[in-house]
């Protein structure tokens, strides 16, 4: 029997552009914007919530090296909607 390598979607109860607030890890407490979902393995993306810093070698000679800040994803489980404004 060959097995399929389906990937699956899973449905998520958040829209981007929502407003969250973020119910547990190191963020816990922050509210945030929705920028994009990941629906393949229930993450989403908050705007400037859950900070990680990349470093980043230079790629041509003479250029210099760069340290920049994105945004990981978090998993839907750990946001509920935030009705307030």
């Amino acid at each position: 029997m060959i097995k399929k390598n389906i990937s699956k979607k899973y449905k998520i109860h958040l829209k981007t552009g929502d407003i969250v607030k973020i119910i547990s890890g190191k963020n816990k407490g922050k509210k945030g914007e929705i920028k994009k979902i990941i629906s393949k393995t229930r993450k989403i993306l908050v705007k400037d919530i859950n900070l990680m810093t990349r470093h980043l070698k230079p790629k041509k000679e003479g250029e210099t090296g760069q340290i920049i800040k994105i945004e990981a994803p978090i998993h839907s489980s750990n946001v509920i909607l935030c009705n307030d404004t």
